[in-house]
């Protein structure tokens, strides 16, 4: 994910041992023994979903303070600010709990039996419309969708409630396939302005599928940036999620580009695309998002003044139809933004609320930039839809995956677009660890569980419901979010957050319809600490986790690897991630050189490369003892290297996982991470092109005609063949 989420994918490993039982007031903390919670508070907390205590490891467990809790319930409307409001606050809820006839979300799942999570009184009525509007009088076999449910009590009392129908799970992958991962800005071609495209990914997939035999291709969130001077580089902390970024086109396929009347000004900017390209491949210079946008946005500019023909006109017609709100909304705060900044907290009150009479004034006067912002989402998204079909058309099963981030920007467009959904001052984090002891603060602002449920999951529907139109599978960050998520108060430390509960069965209800209607295949990412029971949870519906090859060890017995055969098989099986070192890297070491060069050692260096080398030997007396060690000098010359990246990825296809994953990176023996975890302007995270083992960019180009890359691949057709 981000830099700040180091501890959560530096392994699968337990916390350390503490003692039975703690609250979170670290070292320092100004607050006394008295803050712990009151029997009331706890009380009024967990009705609310707010946890009153966690557990880092199974015989650890940790008590929220007082001031957690008071927070989080405050950003929840709830006022537990003095014993009385505690009191009132609980006698509400609990008449509240005790008087309604449902909730605001139930969940049904075919094939079982429907169940209420309420006792009604004998003798009430339920009736359900159907998202076609067909009414049906009790809750028997309904069509999956989203429903609308009414209970009619005797005594008159009715209540409304949406009524979620989810297919009992999702269906296995098709097959056994192998992947590529890669952050796309990364893959540069000969084509490309300076940082990959949607071009280049197309061409990824056409090239993968049919030469490769390659199943899918995994890319990093493509969401919507916050603008900025320089505009934040991580993919992981976008201003949208719903709205992909229009950074990836490739303005050359936009059908318009060619009818530009001013060729000398066309024949300019692909000069300047050629530049900063150049730049990168040929100079050496960092990937310059800011630069590559300014000269697309011009371009785009330029292309607008030629007319879309009818054809054009009626699909971007239909597009703004289908958007809806949700697309005036975005392209609105993008102009907006281009007037008063990128973070609408600091815009004039009036254009704070996207409903105000100011907004709309302004939405008026600003149309025609509005309307900019609309067709370069409705493009974006059409040469997403074109790269899948192009990874369909060139047999691969899945075809393009899509990555979900955790949450957005607070100053961004969904979170000015949809601010009823968001829990006013709280930041979604990580508690501490036996990683880092200072817990983790990501920035980003958690939707409330209430008001999700209130709504149906609308906002959540809709956001699958975008991704899942150009995806053949999802990837979701951190996907015990689902579950719950670290609420950090803001001002305060990570170490005074505490958790606050979703409701899984709902979430997971949604994302199994959305993903059934698409045909899409769901891979949560689950590294890190996870809580008892939601690997379990998931798997039961058909999600897939993420298992990364160096923390797959018997932790609860020897600590050894662990054996491919004890690996699970609801998996994407890789050897690493972005946020990770490359194989190289782990192999020889650097890793550790590269994190001691930066200062980010808390250990002294001579141990951690013991520690490091004794790891990666474990491994490779692992891969030899199960011969999959060829040695050197195969077809193309493999060196010792290439042979051990090689035998890394046999191990992978030994394991039952339905899916490999190999980082396209690794292919040419790049020695970089792509995020190092723990550096914000010491490292350039997300900046970097695939290198080789030199640190000499390669293009697309390169490593479709790259030996190294051929022998990989050979390795995984072979492998994967013989298991498929």
């Amino acid at each position: 994910m981000t830099a700040q989420r180091s501890a959560e994918e530096s392994a699968e490993e337990p916390g350390e041992p503490g003692p039975p039982e703690e609250s979170l007031d670290g070292p320092g903390d100004p607050r006394g023994p008295g803050d712990l919670p009151c029997d009331d508070l706890s009380r009024l907390a967990e009705l609310h979903g707010v946890a009153t205590s966690y557990q880092p490891s199974a015989d650890r467990t940790v008590t929220a303070s007082a001031t957690a809790l008071t927070l989080a319930l405050a950003a929840l409307d709830v006022d537990a600010s003095t014993p009385a409001a505690v009191t009132a606050a609980l006698a509400a809820r609990e008449r509240q709990t005790r008087e309604r006839l449902l909730p605001p979300t139930v969940v049904c799942w075919t094939g079982t039996e429907p169940r209420l999570p309420v006792a009604l009184p004998p003798g009430t009525q339920l009736s359900v419309e159907t998202e076609d509007g067909e009414i049906h009088p009790a809750l028997g076999q309904l069509p999956p969708g989203v429903h609308r449910l009414t209970a009619t009590a005797p005594d008159g009392r009715t209540a409304t409630s949406h009524l979620v129908v989810a297919p009992a799970g999702l269906p296995t992958p098709p097959g056994r396939s192998y992947g590529l991962l890669v952050q796309l800005y990364s893959l540069l071609s000969r084509r490309s302005w300076g940082m990959g495209d949607l071009g280049d990914l197309a061409e990824l997939a056409a090239w993968a599928g049919r030469t490769l035999g390659a199943g899918f291709v995994q890319v990093n969130p493509l969401h919507a940036a916050v603008p900025g001077t320089p505009t934040d580089p991580s993919p992981y902390r976008p201003s949208s999620r719903r709205f992909p970024d229009p950074v990836h086109l490739r303005v050359e396929n936009v059908p318009e580009f060619a009818h530009v009347d001013d060729r000398e000004r066309v024949r300019t900017l692909l000069e300047r695309g050629a530049r900063l390209r150049e730049a990168v491949l040929e100079k050496g210079a960092l990937i310059d998002r800011d630069a590559v946008w300014a000269a697309k946005r011009e371009a785009l500019e330029l292309l607008r003044e030629v007319p879309l023909g009818p054809g054009r006109q009626a699909e971007y017609a239909d597009f703004l139809v289908h958007e809806g709100e949700a697309l005036e909304d975005h392209a609105t705060w993008c102009a907006l933004a281009e007037v008063h900044g990128s973070d609408w907290q600091r815009w004039p009150r009036g254009l704070r609320d996207p409903r105000s009479p100011e907004t709309a004034r302004a939405r008026r006067e600003l149309m025609d930039r509005v309307d900019f912002h609309c067709r370069l989402a409705w493009l974006t998204d059409s040469q997403l839809t074109a790269a899948q079909r192009i990874a369909r058309e060139a047999g691969m099963p899945v075809g393009i995956v899509h990555d979900l981030a955790v949450g957005v920007h607070p100053g961004g467009a969904d979170a000015w677009a949809q601010q009823e959904y968001f829990a006013a001052g709280m930041s979604v984090g990580a508690p501490p660890d036996a990683f880092n002891a200072r817990g983790q603060d990501w920035g980003l602002p958690p939707w409330r569980p209430d008001r999700l449920a209130e709504s149906g999951y609308a906002p959540y529907r809709r956001l699958l419901r975008a991704l899942f139109r150009s995806a053949g599978a999802l990837r979701i960050d951190h996907v015990m979010g689902l579950f719950r998520l670290w609420w950090v108060p803001q001002g305060h430390a990570p170490t005074q957050g505490t958790y606050v509960r979703y409701d899984a069965e709902a979430m997971l209800a949604i994302l199994v319809l959305e993903a059934s209607r698409a045909g899409a295949v769901v891979i949560g990412e689950d590294l890190g600490t996870v809580e008892p029971g939601v690997r379990e949870a998931l798997r039961a519906r058909g999600v897939l986790g993420t298992s990364v090859l160096w923390f797959e060890r018997d932790w609860e017995g020897s600590g050894r690897p662990l054996p491919p055969e004890s690996w699970r098989a609801d998996c994407l099986a890789t050897a690493t991630t972005h946020d990770l070192p490359p194989t190289a890297a782990r192999l020889t070491g650097e890793h550790v050189e590269l994190r001691d060069g930066l200062g980010l050692l808390t250990r002294p260096v001579e141990q951690e490369r013991a520690e490091a080398a004794a790891d990666t030997g474990e491994w490779l007396e692992v891969l030899s003892r199960l011969g999959l060690l060829r040695g050197t000098g195969g077809g193309h010359g493999a060196s010792e290297e290439e042979s051990e990246i090689q035998a890394v990825h046999r191990f992978l296809l030994r394991t039952p996982a339905r899916m490999v994953g190999v980082w396209l990176p690794d292919g040419v023996g790049d020695r970089r991470p792509q995020n190092l975890p723990g550096t914000w302007d010491q490292y350039p995270n997300w900046r970097l092109p695939i290198a080789d083992a030199e640190g000499k960019p390669v293009t697309l180009e390169d490593l479709a005609a790259s030996p190294r890359v051929r022998g990989l691949v050979e390795v995984l057709r072979d492998g994967a063949a013989r298991r498929g």
